[in-house]
C-alpha cells in the first residue's frame, strides 16, 4: 500500500484508477445501504462519496458488496485444479477462501500442501490456507502420510498460511495429547480452527485450548452453545451437508448476535458450485429465513474477515482492499461483476498454468490384489449397520442378527460397503452393512473418502464391487459406477486421487452423468450420490462410520 497516493486521491488531489459511480453500498460497517461512488488507486479503496475520473464505470444505481468470503471449504472437494475452482467461485462474487488442504495433505503429505500453494499462486482470488492440524485424523485408520508439528513448522511463515486448520482429534485435546499441544502450540497468535460434531462435555476444554471457530453445528442449540464457549460459528451448506435452514431460522427466531457468525461451504463439488456459486446461496437463503439483507452480506464478507485477521478485508471503506461484487438484485445475490484488487475479473477463463504436475501427486492409488472372499462379512453373530441421513452427513446405528442381515442384504434393503487401503497396499480393509443409501443394484466406488482418502465402494453384489475396485485402481483415483460385471461410466480424478486435470466444463458433463446414472440405480435423490459415501468414512463424526481398520462405533 502506498498511503501517501491513497490519502492524495482520497482528498481529490491525484485522479483514481478507476471509480464505480452511482452505486447503492451495501455498508457493512454500519448496516446501511449508501447512494455514492467507490474510487479506487492501486487496487486499495481511496474513498467513498462523491468522486470523478476518466476511468469510471457506471453502475446504475445497482447494488455493491465486499467481494464474499468462503470462511472455509476444502477446494480438492470440488473435483477440480485451484485455477479452475477459483473461476467458478469468481464467477459468483467470491473473492477470498480460507481453505484447508488436509485431503490432499493426507494423500501426499507435506509435498500435498506444497502442491496446493504453489498451484494457486498468482490466481485473482486471495487463496489463505489453514495448515492441516490432523493427517491422519485418528488412529483408527491407514493415510498416506502422517504430520507432526515438526512438518507442519515450514509451512508457518507462508505469508498465505492464516492458521492451523480443523482440529478434529477433540480426545486429544480434552486429553492434553502431546502430539495435538505441540500443533496448537506451533500455532499459538493465529487461528485454530475446530471441528467439534455436536454440543457435548468436550466444548468446554476444547474452547479452552484456544480453537476459535468450528463448522460442524447441525443445529441452532449445538451453534448457540459453541457461540458461548468464545467460539465463532461457520454456517455450512455445501453438497453434502446443508445446515443453513436451522442455524438461521434460530438466530432469527431468538435474535441472535451476529458478530460471531460467517458463512462456509466445508465440502461443495464443482457442478453444485457451477450451477448455484456458493456464498451467494447463503446469503440469497439466509435472506429468505428472515434475516435482514445487509446482516446476510456481513456474514459473508466482514465477519469471514474478522475471525481470520484478515483486516484489510470485507467492508467498502477508505483502506480496505478493492475486492467488490457489483449486484443486480440485493435479496437474490444475483451478481452482475466482481471485482479483485479493483480489475474486473467477470468471466475470467480458469487461470493457465504451465508447471507439470509432479508425479508422485498423480500416481498416488497403490492396492493389494483381492480375494475372492474379500468383502465376505466377519463373522460374528450381530451387525452394527451405517444407517445414512437425509441431507447430513452424521448416521445412526442399529443393530441386525446375523441371519437378518443375510436376509436384508437379498432383498437390497442393507448394502455392503467396504474401505479398502489404497495409499501402502496393505491389504488392510473394513467391510460393514450400509442402509438407506438407496442403491438397488450393482456398486459405486470412490477414492474420495474423507478424510484418509482409501477407497469406499458400496455395492449389492461382491463381483461388481470388485470390478468397481480395479476399475479405480486402472484409473488411479475418482468415481465409477458398476453393474452386471460391467464398468457404466468413471470420473477419472487423477491427481491424487482427488481431483481432475480437465477444465470444468469437461468435469462437470461427466459428473451430471454420473450423478444421473446413480439416480437411476437407486441412489437416495435426498443425497448428493458421491460426497454423502465420502463422509461414511471420516471416524469423527457420529455415530458409527467404516475405515480399513473395520466399523468404527464414534460415540
Amino acid at each position: 500500500m502506498d498511503r501517501r497516493k491513497l490519502i492524495d486521491t482520497a482528498q481529490g488531489k491525484l485522479e483514481p484508477d478507476l471509480v464505480l459511480k452511482n452505486g447503492r453500498i451495501i455498508q457493512v460497517l454500519t448496516g446501511e445501504i449508501l447512494e455514492g461512488d467507490i474510487a479506487v488507486k492501486d487496487g486499495w479503496i481511496a474513498g467513498v462519496g462523491r468522486y470523478d475520473g476518466p476511468h469510471a464505470a457506471d453502475l446504475d444505481g445497482r447494488y455493491v458488496s465486499p467481494g464474499f468470503i468462503n470462511a472455509h471449504c476444502h477446494v480438492e472437494s470440488s473435483m477440480a485444479l485451484p485455477e479452475v475452482y477459483c473461476a467458478e467461485e469468481l464467477r459468483y462474487g467470491v473473492t477470498t477462501l480460507i481453505t484447508d488442504p488436509h485431503e490432499i495433505a493426507n494423500v501426499a503429505g507435506a509435498a500435498g500442501i506444497a502442491f496446493m500453494l504453489d498451484r494457486s499462486e498468482g490466481l485473482p482470488m486471495r487463496y489463505y490456507v489453514q495448515a492441516p492440524s490432523c493427517v491422519p485424523c485418528t488412529a483408527l485408520e491407514h493415510a498416506g502420510s502422517v504430520l507432526t508439528a515438526e512438518s507442519l513448522a515450514p509451512f508457518l511463515a507462508h505469508p498465505r498460511v492464516t492458521g492451523l486448520g480443523e482440529m478434529m482429534d477433540f480426545h486429544g485435546v480434552a486429553d492434553g495429547a502431546p502430539g495435538v499441544l505441540e500443533k496448537l502450540d506451533l500455532f499459538s497468535g493465529k487461528v485454530l480452527d475446530g471441528h467439534l460434531p455436536a454440543a457435548q462435555p468436550l466444548l468446554q476444554p476444547y474452547a479452552a485450548a484456544g480453537i476459535r471457530t468450528d463448522h460442524e453445528s447441525v443445529t441452532f442449540e449445538e451453534a448457540q452453545a459453541k457461540l458461548r464457549a468464545g467460539l465463532s460459528v461457520l454456517i455450512r451448506q455445501g453438497s453434502g451437508s446443508k445446515n443453513l435452514d436451522a442455524i438461521v431460522a434460530g438466530i432469527v427466531r431468538e435474535g441472535l448476535d451476529t458478530s460471531g457468525l460467517a458463512f462456509c461451504t466445508d465440502d461443495k463439488h464443482l457442478l453444485d458450485i457451477h450451477r448455484e456459486g456458493t456464498i451467494r446461496c447463503c446469503i440469497e437463503r439466509a435472506i429468505a429465513l428472515g434475516l435482514p439483507p445487509v446482516t446476510a452480506y456481513r456474514l459473508a464478507t466482514l465477519n469471514a474477515a474478522r475471525i481470520y485477521r484478515l483486516w484489510d478485508l470485507g467492508a467498502i471503506a477508505p483502506g480496505f482492499r478493492a475486492d467488490l461484487v457489483v449486484l443486480d438484485s440485493l435479496e437474490q445475490a444475483r451478481v452482475h461483476s466482481v471485482y479483485q484488487n479493483g480489475k474486473n475479473v467477470s468471466g475470467l477463463p480458469a487461470h493457465p498454468h504451465r508447471q507439470p504436475i509432479p508425479p508422485e501427486i498423480l500416481h498416488s492409488v497403490h492396492i493389494r490384489p483381492l480375494a475372492k472372499e474379500a468383502f465376505r462379512l466377519p463373522g460374528q453373530e450381530t451387525y452394527p449397520v451405517i444407517n445414512m441421513v437425509p441431507n447430513q452427513i452424521i448416521t445412526r446405528k442399529t443393530l441386525v442378527s446375523a441371519a437378518e442381515a443375510e436376509r436384508l442384504l437379498r432383498e437390497k434393503e442393507l448394502l455392503k460397503i467396504a474401505v479398502v487401503e489404497r495409499h501402502h497396499a496393505t491389504g488392510c480393509m473394513g467391510v460393514g452393512l450400509l442402509a438407506r443409501y438407496g442403491l438397488r443394484d450393482g456398486a459405486i466406488a470412490t477414492t474420495v473418502a474423507h478424510d484418509s482418502h482409501n477407497l469406499i465402494v458400496v455395492g449389492g453384489s461382491d463381483r461388481d464391487m470388485h470390478i468397481a475396485v480395479q476399475e479405480l485402481q486402472r484409473v488411479q483415483g475418482g468415481f465409477t459406477l458398476v453393474r452386471g460385471g460391467q464398468v457404466l461410466a468413471t470420473l477419472p480424478l487423477p491427481v491424487a486421487g482427488l481431483m481432475s486435470d480437465k477444465p470444468c466444463a469437461e468435469i462437470t458433463v461427466k459428473l451430471q452423468a454420473l450423478t444421473g446414472l446413480a439416480r437411476e440405480m437407486g441412489v437416495d435423490p435426498s443425497m448428493d450420490p458421491f460426497i454423502a459415501l465420502s463422509f461414511l468414512a471420516l471416524p469423527v463424526l457420529p455415530e458409527i462410520r467404516i475405515t480399513d481398520l473395520g466399523v468404527v462405533e464414534v460415540s
